[in-house]
This record gives C-alpha cells, sequence and structure tokens, in this order.
C-alpha cells in the first residue's frame, strides 16, 4: 500500500524545499499535558520531549534563536471560541492550570521568545510573523504537539508566511501514531519538509548540504 501510495503521488508531490541561511527553532507547544500520564492530552511516550530537549541544546549551542509557544485561555475558555467548544482537553490550558506549563526539562531560558497563542497556528492572533521578520528568519525547524493539530496549522502557516517549514518527525507526537504518520507523509507531500532529529542537528551545524542530501522520513 505504501508503494503504491508513493506511485500515486510521484511527479505531483515530490518536490522539495531548501534549507535557508537564517532558522529558528520553533517549539510548538511542549506542555505538560502532553507528557504526564493521566492527562487527556498524553501522547504515551516521552521521547519527543528527550528529542526537543537535544535539538533545544543543539539550537542554543550554535546561536540559533529558540522560540517556545504556550497556550493558555481565561477560564471558561471565552478566548477560545469555537476550538475550545470544539476540544473538550483544551480546558488543560485555562489560566492556573499546571497541565499548561512547560516541562521543567525544556523551558524557555532569558533570551528565547515565548508566544502565547489560543488558537492551533501560532501565527494566528499573535506577533510571531512580525518577530521572525524583524529577527530576519527564513527557516523554521517546527516541533512540538500535536502533530495532527498545531505542528501541522504553524507548518502551514510558515509556508504561507514566505517561511521554509522543516518538520522534525522524532520531536513532534499525538495521541495515536495514525494521525502522527498521516499527517508527516502529507506535510512532506505538500508544504514541508519532515526530517528527523540528526538530520535537524546537521542542519543546525550547518554539515549538510541540503538539498543535495534529502532524507523523507519512513512512516
Amino acid at each position: 500500500m505504501q508503494d503504491d501510495l508513493d506511485s500515486n503521488y510521484r511527479g505531483a508531490f515530490d518536490g522539495h524545499l531548501s534549507f535557508g541561511r537564517a532558522p529558528a527553532l520553533l517549539i510548538v507547544d511542549l506542555a505538560v499535558a502532553y507528557v504526564e500520564e493521566g492527562s487527556p492530552l498524553f501522547i504515551g511516550t516521552d521521547a519527543p520531549l528527550e528529542s526537543n530537549r537535544r535539538l533545544i541544546a543543539g539550537a542554543r549551542a550554535t546561536g540559533t534563536p529558540v522560540i517556545f509557544t504556550r497556550v493558555e485561555y481565561q477560564r471558561g475558555g471565552a478566548d477560545g471560541g469555537h476550538f475550545f467548544r470544539k476540544v473538550p482537553a483544551l480546558r488543560c490550558f485555562e489560566t492556573g492550570s499546571p497541565l499548561g506549563e512547560f516541562p521543567a526539562s525544556a523551558s524557555p531560558e532569558p533570551g528565547d521568545i515565548v508566544v502565547t497563542k489560543q488558537y492551533a497556528s501560532a501565527f494566528f492572533g499573535t506577533s510571531l510573523a512580525s518577530s521572525l521578520n524583524v529577527m530576519g528568519i527564513d527557516t523554521l525547524l517546527i516541533t512540538g504537539f500535536s502533530t495532527s493539530g498545531c505542528v501541522r496549522a504553524t507548518a502551514l502557516d510558515a509556508l504561507q508566511h514566505g517561511l521554509v517549514p522543516f518538520v522534525v518527525s522524532d520531536a513532534c507526537g499525538d495521541r495515536h501514531p495514525a494521525p502522527h504518520q498521516a499527517n508527516l507523509f502529507d506535510l512532506q507531500a505538500k508544504y514541508a519538509e519532515v526530517v528527523d532529529e540528526a538530520e535537524a542537528l546537521r542542519l543546525l551545524r550547518n554539515d549538510v548540504n541540503w538539498p543535495e542530501r534529502v532524507s523523507n522520513v519512513p512512516l
């Protein structure tokens, strides 16, 4: 079936984007809600969290800007509109909920940018696009949660804002592997480059000639 799908897309959805000269690491909604067992958003593994820790260290070591997003709603979610009503689990992010905090092992440091949002895309209703423009950023390495939700929406909007999105597969996660894998496939086909953690670290170190060496992440 995978061979049939790849063959079906070949020639129509197999283009590639080049890694730019001024990247930033954009970590989408890395919250306790996704990594704590018992949370309604728990993804069932700490592997993406550990991957994010290594990518954050790699970015800081190379002087690459690190940007975190977080979700926060007023009590009752009036500022979340239909999105808050559609997804009951978003109550995890009401003001004061510990589930909305950053994990202690992967939190912003002084100098990092923190963007607070209420909707799926990190660009919608925030100052992110303006900040990236002022910083001269042309490429985003995108990680976080969830692959099928806020990561996908952010990658799509990054493309539409004229930025090159590189989604790091190991550093993203979802409640179930099926939507995770399906969305990585579709992002690679249409909107972004999907790379693994090792490729992302090499790109941060600038020791790989992209796109001469293209890494397609197997699903």
